[in-house]
């Protein structure tokens, strides 16, 4: 059954790394923490899972076959049906330029690995819960920002 066909109780993270261990760690620790979880191995794979999935995150390797994380995470955030799933940038790099360079392609947030498991996660729950902020100030009228002009 796809994740698709069920209604979720847990936000749903896809996790995009090219390496097969590296992807099962991630996977394992985050349903642990009560997450569902889906896997992709390159970015093409994130792009037509995002697709049909619509996960509630994503987690994009940026060093990856086929298509590199740079270019999904543009594609992604190109499209209308993808724009508003945050990605969360997770590297091996270091340097500034890089995170600046992600956040440029449309990440969210930038995470160097190797990272402590608990960091991960801390950082997915703020992504969601900011999203969720913003869901709700859009419904709520009442906690929409009011123009300050000043009428004539």
């Amino acid at each position: 059954m796809s994740a698709t066909a069920k209604p979720r109780t847990q936000p749903l993270v896809l996790v995009v790394e090219d390496y097969q261990d590296a992807r099962e760690m991630y996977a394992a620790y985050l349903q642990f923490s009560g997450f569902d979880v889906a896997e992709a191995g390159n970015g093409i794979e994130a792009i037509e899972k995002t697709q049909e999935l619509l996960p509630d995150i994503v987690l994009m390797d940026l060093a990856l076959p086929r298509m590199d994380g740079w270019e999904a995470t543009r594609r992604l955030k190109n499209d209308p049906r993808t724009r508003h799933i945050p990605i969360v940038a997770l590297t091996g790099h270091a340097l500034a330029g890089h995170a600046e360079g992600a956040r440029e392609a449309g990440c969210d947030a930038f995470v160097t690995k190797p990272c402590l498991p608990d960091a991960l996660v801390a950082e997915i729950k703020r992504l969601l819960d900011a999203q969720r902020g913003n869901a709700e100030n859009v419904k709520d009228p009442a906690r929409t920002p009011r123009s300050t002009k000043k009428r004539s």
